[in-house]
């Protein structure tokens, strides 16, 4: 028997070393290397990403055909996944705890399994609990099988069995791996555990979702490294006593980063919201000061949403920049191109910007639409109920124009806005029918034109 080789894992960075130290040679974290024994296994027994031989060829011989895909029967799942699921890839979920990751895990592999072999793993609930959910939401539960198992060896060699086109492994902080004698959830067992699914999905085709755990930062827990092993990388967002979640990828090898998917949480799971902006619309019939519409986009598809702004006379030394769903530092350079440029001082105001429903904007096509929630205010004078505005705005107090213009504005014909205050790059030949498109180049023209 090979003997043990000891070694210090980093638990920020995921760095090995020899020897213990205080700060980790890497990141420069200080006291983050824990004890890690890894027993000497052979070199030969491990084998390479596609299999035992290692296959070359030129680009030119490599089929660029479309990457099949099938679909998870939810649309809005479908479209953060960039058009369904590839087979033998890999899809990392990670959100706060009860935000439904699970729920929609196995609303998914319930539907999937009537066309399909489907695996649900879970090391944190019995099959008792599994079951007594898939009953709660009136899930079809005659053809999913569930495994409760936290060895990855195991797992492994019954997904071989098994042959399933899709599994769920829930989660992968608690699966270890018997090559390594750490706890489960440590840095060496995430790595590891998840490097065997990632070579096993490669090698059968098996299509693989990984739940993750977070910080209480919110990032991801573990290594790193285990986002750039991945094909997929999803984050829910949304307050765990709101109705609405949100799904956003912020990496993709097979679509579009930046999509987003919107559920509404209901007592029989989540629920698709085909179109998000009727949602986010859902405003005071009065038009009320500080409040307006702006077009933001979202992935493939324009969302309207609503920028409300509360402006106050401040009583500290240094007024107050808070912000939700948007860029605080953004907010703090825009007040200064609206002094500068506008004319409207606000160094002696608190200023209160938020997205309504807990959406995260984070273009700056926003930036028109907060100086207009911002002037609102500072009046007191409420702007049209059927006034929508986007734009970028310049250091110097020029409107830049933004991408997809002529989408965000017939998304807001749609939805029924009289006008539009944008950009004149954006403006279009022909304005959708009953829009009044105004185009404005500089800060001082939408100052103008926001009170006609």
């Amino acid at each position: 028997m090979a003997k043990a080789k000891r070694m210090y894992g980093c638990t920020e960075c995921g760095a090995t070393f020899p020897k213990w130290a205080g700060q980790c040679g890497e990141c420069g974290a200080w006291n983050t290397l824990v004890e890690t024994v890894v027993e000497g296994a052979t070199p030969s027994g491990r084998t390479g990403w596609a299999g035992d031989k290692a296959n070359i060829k030129t680009l030119a011989e490599v089929s660029v055909e479309e990457i099949p895909r099938f679909s998870t029967a939810s649309g809005e799942l479908d479209r953060v996944l960039g058009g369904g699921l590839v087979d033998g890839s890999v899809v990392l979920i990670g959100g706060d705890p009860g935000i439904g990751k699970s729920t929609i895990l196995l609303q998914t592999l319930c539907n999937i399994a009537q066309r399909f072999r489907a695996l649900y793993v879970t090391g944190e609930e019995s099959q008792q609990q599994v079951a007594m959910r898939a009953r709660r939401l009136d899930l079809p539960q005659d053809k999913l099988k569930v495994m409760t198992e936290t060895c990855i060896e195991s797992i492994i060699a019954t997904a071989r069995q098994e042959k399933p086109k899709v599994m769920v492994i829930d989660s992968i902080q608690t699966i270890f791996t018997e090559q390594l004698q750490s706890a489960p959830g440590g840095v060496a067992q995430v790595r590891e555990s998840a490097a065997l699914l990632v070579r096993f999905a490669k090698q059968s085709g098996t299509a693989i979702f990984l739940v993750g755990h977070v910080t209480k930062e919110g990032a991801l827990a573990g290594p790193r490294v285990l986002e750039h092993m991945v094909d997929t990388v999803l984050y829910f967002e949304g307050e765990s006593d709101g109705r609405l979640r949100l799904l956003r990828a912020v990496k993709n090898r097979f679509g579009a980063v930046n999509e987003l998917g919107v559920f509404g949480m209901t007592d029989k799971g989540l629920k698709e919201v085909s179109n998000p902006s009727a949602i986010f619309l859902t405003r005071a019939q009065e038009a009320v000061p500080g409040s307006v519409v702006m077009a933001t986009w979202e992935g493939s598809r324009p969302m309207l949403v609503e920028v409300q702004a509360l402006v106050d006379t401040s009583h500290l030394a240094n007024p107050r920049r808070v912000t939700l769903g948007l860029d605080q530092n953004r907010l703090a350079m825009l007040l200064a191109v609206l002094h500068r440029h506008g004319g409207i001082p606000t160094y002696d105001q608190d200023v209160f910007l938020n997205v309504v429903g807990g959406v995260k904007v984070l273009e700056t096509a926003s930036d028109l639409a907060l100086m207009a929630a911002v002037i609102s205010s500072l009046r007191n004078r409420p702007l049209q109920h059927d006034l929508l505005v986007f734009g970028e705005i310049g250091l110097s107090g020029e409107i830049r124009p933004v991408p997809s213009g002529q989408e965000r504005l017939k998304e807001a014909a749609k939805h029924g806005f009289k006008r539009a205050i944008v950009p004149k790059g954006n403006a279009p030949k022909e304005a959708p029918a009953g829009l009044q498109v105004i185009a404005v180049t500089r800060l001082e023209q939408a100052l103008d034109a926001l009170f006609e």
